[in-house]
């Protein structure tokens, strides 16, 4: 069984589930999990744990994204991107200036409406669950954070891409205005929901055209595979190459290393004191790693009460 970090490229068609569904059967095993969910229209990194890493995918769902987006001006969808049906539709063209000042003001902190097609539950069930039945539920603004919006390229075409759907296709030529954005935002944030916010504050309306997350995790897209190349890489033993270890992202935390006197302590998951590690350099206020040799074996938490290290998550 594989234990570690693999950065995966979701292809476009593809759930995050299928893409978890399909490298079980390619890599033998059944221990995979995702971290962050990609919606099957999107492209991109999805990092995903193997074996003993599955217990960091709580943590690592936590992480920052980066995406670069394409959002289509002048119309609103059910699902707020070029998937769904067109509900409302302005003639409005904004001014360069204008749509540039209405995207820059959304960096920083605002509450974002979450869409009707996502995976919130409201009473027990999945809110796309009532979209699909033609039901329109209240949703709670969720608090999420702009970083950056950067490299805003603001362009007009006559014809809408032929890959869109009948909904758009039969809405006539005309001069469509389009706009690709780098984003980085914080953890719970749906683009598609920013592109509808951005429309609305210029008065247009805007729904997302593609979307491709283009860093997860501190992984990049440039260096991810596809399922393709991954099962490729399987037949001929070279997987391992490119699979990272268990503690490769989480260089944030400090790093404690056991002695070797007190290893079976360790081992066996229980409280550590400070004489069972070498020289203690690190900050406690953070989550630790806790090494046996060149091994993380742990992450554990430092009491201050009681001056003693507790087990947090252990990778035996």
């Amino acid at each position: 069984m594989f234990d570690g970090i693999l950065n995966v490229y979701k292809e476009q068609g593809y759930t995050s589930f299928d893409v978890v569904a399909k490298l079980r059967g390619i890599l033998k095993q059944k221990k995979i999990g995702h971290t962050g969910t990609l919606d099957p229209m999107a492209t991109g990194a999805l990092v995903v744990c193997l074996g003993k890493a599955t217990k960091l995918v709580d943590m690592l769902i936590e992480g920052d994204k980066r995406y670069r987006a394409s959002m289509l001006l002048g119309y609103n969808t059910d699902t707020e991107d070029v998937t769904g049906v067109v509900t409302k539709s302005s003639d409005i063209c904004p001014t360069e200036n204008e749509i540039i000042d209405a995207i820059h003001a959304f960096i920083g902190c605002y509450n974002q409406v979450p869409p009707m097609y996502s995976a919130i539950k409201v009473d027990g069930k999945k809110l796309y669950e009532y979209a699909r039945e033609g039901k329109t539920v209240e949703r709670m603004a969720r608090q999420v954070e702009i970083y950056s919006i950067e490299n805003v390229n603001i362009y007009s075409t006559d014809t809408l891409d032929v890959s869109l759907n009948e909904s758009f296709q039969g809405i006539g030529e005309k001069t469509h205005i389009c706009v690709d954005m780098d984003v980085h935002c914080s953890k719970g944030t749906y683009i598609r929901s920013l592109c509808r916010d951005i429309g609305e504050r210029l008065g247009c309306f805007a729904t997302l055209m593609s979307l491709e997350r283009t860093e997860a995790h501190g992984n990049s897209v440039e260096h991810s595979l596809t399922l393709g190349e991954i099962e490729a890489h399987c037949k001929d033993g070279t997987i391992g190459n490119y699979i990272q270890p268990l503690d490769s992202l989480l260089g944030a935390y400090g790093k404690l290393k056991i002695k070797e006197e007190y290893k079976t302590f360790l081992l066996n998951g229980n409280k550590l004191k400070e004489a069972y590690f070498e020289d203690i350099k690190s900050d406690r206020s953070e989550m630790l790693r806790v090494y046996l040799g060149n091994e993380m074996k742990a992450l554990y938490s430092y009491d201050e009460d009681e001056k003693i290290f507790r087990p947090e998550k252990m990778f035996l």
